[in-house]
């Protein structure tokens, strides 16, 4: 994991209410929610165009409800499909990395985050304001997490 300052930025997608026990379970909607979005909305990968997972509107903490964006930051928006837009702050985002196969990657990532945290000697605080998945292509992800 690194500690990263990054620049605002925009992301449009679709959207769901989730919490971490529903995820668990075989009726998370993560996997629906992604699903609808690969279906729905065309990423132009050629010409720079990706694919971000954000987390944001947090109930209180890991144990809460908070909404799920799968969405892109490309500039033509889809017509057949309503989204919504969210806006990433500028600020420091402690990152962890994963590469390999999906959605075992994204596992892996989520699970490294959780224990950093869990163990009482994390070095950093999280926020729950906005986290996000970012996939810099189809076999490699980074999930940034809000830190103080």
């Amino acid at each position: 994991m690194e500690l990263k300052t990054i620049s605002a930025k925009t992301i449009n997608g679709i959207v769901e209410r989730t919490h971490n026990a529903l995820e668990m379970s075989p009726n998370g909607k993560i996997p629906g929610l992604w699903q609808k979005f690969d279906e729905l909305v065309p990423v132009d990968y050629q010409h720079g165009e990706r694919v971000y997972g954000v987390y944001y509107d947090y109930e209180s903490d890991h144990t809460g409800e908070f909404n799920v964006l799968a969405g892109f930051d490309g500039a033509n928006l889809p017509t057949n499909v309503s989204l919504t837009k969210i806006d990433i702050p500028s600020g420091k985002y402690l990152v962890f990395s994963q590469q390999g196969e999906m959605p075992q990657i994204a596992i892996d990532a989520w699970t490294e985050v959780w224990q950093y945290f869990t163990t009482g000697e994390a070095k950093h605080q999280r926020l729950h304001t906005i986290d996000f998945e970012y996939y810099p292509n189809g076999n490699s992800i980074e999930v940034y997490i809000a830190v103080e």
